[in-house]
């Protein structure tokens, strides 16, 4: 017998047969309408789970797992405020519709039972996945959450104090409110939470204005591996920086009044919080899933007596708020509401094509407040002595950093954050005067933890800031790579565009460094980026492109709130010289502001029909130095620059190659999985194409740095072997 029965039934048996669980007696300050909220939702949040099992038996539900268990958070629900943004746990149904039960208008069953059914009508995901969410209740989709929401709950959170300084154009969220997030006792093992609750701390002990309440529901188990007895309250008690509350979420009233009394606090304070709330898990982990295989039978039907219901039953009867007999009928109403619902939630249209699955990976476009940009005597003050060097030729490190001072001018809501940016400048020198501009508020020097700083980036782009994160170097990024994978760029997709988090990602990165760093440092491989739906990705060879490219991707952000990873090749940020010592040929001057490249354009030099060499990053350079040794054989060529790396700009490449003979692709990445894969594909049916890569190797450190990564001399002798017999 599934146990979901077992439990409605021993409820049916108990209530009537007044055989309830002991307990203290009702505490607090939960009224008696918000004690009849919190029953309510805490029973149709139960009947949604018996249901979601009925309907994947016939093949018209597509998710089981359950609240069961958990329906405590009905009462941090109301010991919230409905604007609070809201990062739950995928067992907090009962959060979600005890919310929606104080907001007019709201019908909380209806729009479950259609997440149920993958109905194309769901109001969050648009029949795109089963998830907790809502825009009218400030509740943004999770997609994963094994702990990888932590992250951004810190980001969100934070924004809430800068914006009563920076009050960015979109922001959605109230700066008096709290953030709340969500998680269970097996995720907190994992390192995401680790590193957010490190994260919340470290900004805490330092003074920052930080509104956010952390919950961990305690079920004593994750599927079928169990919390150590105490080893959850031993970790949330041990954290630096971060106040620790416990509640039993058994009982309704006592979650409450903990929940109120830490929210007023925390948003009276601006400081996070912990608050450890015991719950039970009823039904095993999900539909397919039976406890008693992995559980002894007793242990099962322990946390089963122990019904949050048969608590709340209780609870009510001794506060006079309603009788078992009227708490029995509430519940056999829920269900019966629940039932007839999902009758017809079944019928409701799905998605059926690619296009329409789709439709929601580019996130809807926002009209910004026209600007005349910043003033001449405000860009005076902020570049000082810069200003009379922005006439000479300079290198690209330099042109990035007078851009991103114009990004910051111009708009307040634009923020930089990353390891050493501020005070430091970068390890590069990139960031260098950004804080002294503009103050540590907006160029956040953050703690060493890459998650942490994508988080930080995706809770503030939700609010409405255009965040500028920096990853110290490439191969950093697969620490932390989820954060863009399974929750940026996901967001818009699993909440229909309702919920964004538009960023530019500025990634030190590719190979070329003389000597320095090996892999960790030189990494020359794309791939994990360029497979993620949605992502643009961009990366400029010369200094000005780069500043052109780098405007065009805050605009991408900021109005159609894209996420863009910026990736800005190490060794050309000091390159100054092309050909000889002391030529000066790869530096330009600054673009003026306004100025600007547009989204998939590619660049082109030269109108050679004898071949065409594709490129991108230092690629570009390269290609130039052989060009001269090309030139010296009788040989001409047009060297076209990608620029955008995601996705492809397949028209505009196909335009920039027309007309020559022989193509040959450029591709500093490793041979396999990167860019020029898909480049030959686009390219197949030329009759002359080949292509040069890096090798399937990491850098090495010292003088062999470059022995697997593509030379000038290397490309020129490609080029020449398609001017062979063979290839003619």
């Amino acid at each position: 017998m599934d146990r979901a029965d077992i439990v409605h039934d021993n409820f049916l048996r108990r209530v009537a047969a007044g055989d309830l669980p002991t307990g203290r007696a009702p505490q607090g300050p939960l009224s008696p309408d918000q004690a009849r909220i919190a029953y309510r939702a805490a029973c149709l949040s139960r009947a949604l789970d018996r249901q979601a099992r009925v309907m994947q038996r016939a093949g018209q539900g597509f998710y089981t797992i359950g609240s069961s268990g958990h329906e405590g958070m009905a009462a941090v629900a109301l010991g919230l405020r409905a604007g609070d943004m809201a990062l739950l746990h995928y067992r907090d149904a009962a959060f979600q519709i005890a919310r929606a039960l104080t907001v007019p208008g709201q019908d909380p069953v209806w729009d479950m039972l259609l997440s149920f059914a993958a109905s194309s009508d769901d109001p969050i995901s648009g029949g795109r996945h089963k998830v907790l969410g809502s825009r009218a209740l400030m509740i943004p989709p999770q997609t994963s959450t094994i702990a990888s929401h932590l992250p951004k709950a810190v980001g969100a959170a934070y924004s809430l104090g800068l914006m009563r300084k920076h009050r960015p154009e979109h922001a959605i969220m109230d700066p008096e409110s709290v953030v709340m997030c969500s998680f269970g006792d097996a995720s907190l093992n994992h390192s995401t939470a680790q590193g957010a609750l490190n994260a919340a701390g470290w900004a805490a002990w330092q003074g920052a204005p930080l509104p956010l309440l952390f919950v961990c529901e305690d079920n004593g188990i994750g599927i079928s591996t169990k919390s150590p007895p105490g080893w959850v309250e031993a970790v949330l008690r041990a954290r630096p920086g971060l106040a620790y509350h416990a509640a039993d979420g058994l009982d309704l009233y006592d979650t409450y009044a903990v929940t109120k009394a830490v929210a007023d606090t925390i948003r009276r304070t601006k400081k996070p919080a912990i608050l450890h709330l015991r719950t039970v898990r009823l039904y095993g982990h999900a539909g397919a899933d039976v406890p008693t295989t992995y559980l002894p039978r007793a242990e099962v039907e322990s946390d089963e007596a122990n019904d949050p219901l048969l608590h709340a039953v209780r609870l009510l009867d001794q506060a006079g708020v309603m009788t078992p007999d009227q708490a029995l009928s509430l519940y056999q109403s829920a269900n019966d509401e629940v039932v007839r619902r999902a009758e017809e939630a079944i019928l409701r249209p799905r998605l059926h094509t690619a296009a329409q699955v789709m439709a929601s990976i580019t996130p809807p476009s926002r009209l910004r407040a026209p600007r005349n940009g910043p003033s001449p005597e405000a860009r005076v003050e902020a570049f000082g002595n810069d200003v009379k060097a922005m006439a000479d030729p300079q290198p690209m490190s330099r042109l990035i950093n007078w851009a991103l001072t114009d990004l910051m001018l111009d708009r307040p809501e634009t923020v930089l954050m990353g390891e050493d940016v501020g005070r430091k400048g970068g390890v590069y020198g990139v960031t260098q005067k950004l804080q002294a501009r503009f103050g540590s508020q907006r160029v956040i020097d953050t703690l060493l933890d890459e998650q942490s700083i994508l988080g930080l980036a995706i809770g503030m782009g939700q609010n409405g800031f255009v965040p500028i994160p920096e990853i110290q170097f490439l191969a950093y990024l697969h620490n932390a790579e989820d954060q863009i994978r399974g929750e940026a760029a996901t967001l818009p997709f699993f909440s229909n565009g309702q919920f964004t988090n538009p960023m530019v990602l500025r990634i030190a990165g590719l190979g070329y460094q003389k000597g320095f760093g090996g892999h960790f440092h030189n990494d020359n491989s794309l791939s994990v980026l360029r497979d993620i739906p949605g992502l643009i990705v961009a990366c400029p060879s010369r200094g000005d492109e780069a500043v052109l490219m780098l405007r065009e991707c805050a605009r991408l952000a900021a109005e159609e709130q894209r996420v863009v990873v910026f990736v800005e090749p190490i060794a050309l940020y000091p390159a100054r010289d092309l050909h000889a010592p002391g030529d000066g040929l790869w530096m330009q001057t600054y673009p003026a502001p306004g100025q600007r490249l547009t989204f998939g354009e590619v660049g082109v030099d030269g109108d050679s029909t004898e071949l065409a060499i594709v490129t991108y990053g230092n690629g570009v350079m390269l290609s130039h130095q052989a060009r001269k040794i090309l030139m010296a054989e009788g040989v001409s060529c047009r060297i076209i620059d990608l620029r955008w790396i995601s996705p492809l700009p397949e028209a505009a490449l196909l335009a920039a190659v027309q007309g020559a003979r022989r193509i040959l692709v450029v591709d500093e990445c490793r041979r396999s999985g990167n860019l020029s894969e898909a480049v030959m594909t686009l390219l197949a049916g030329h009759p002359s194409l080949i292509r040069v890569t890096a090798e399937d190797s990491f850098i090495a450190t010292g003088p062999a740095y470059a022995a697997t990564l593509p030379s000038a001399s290397q490309i020129a002798k490609a080029a020449l072997q398609l001017f062979s017999p063979d290839n003619r």
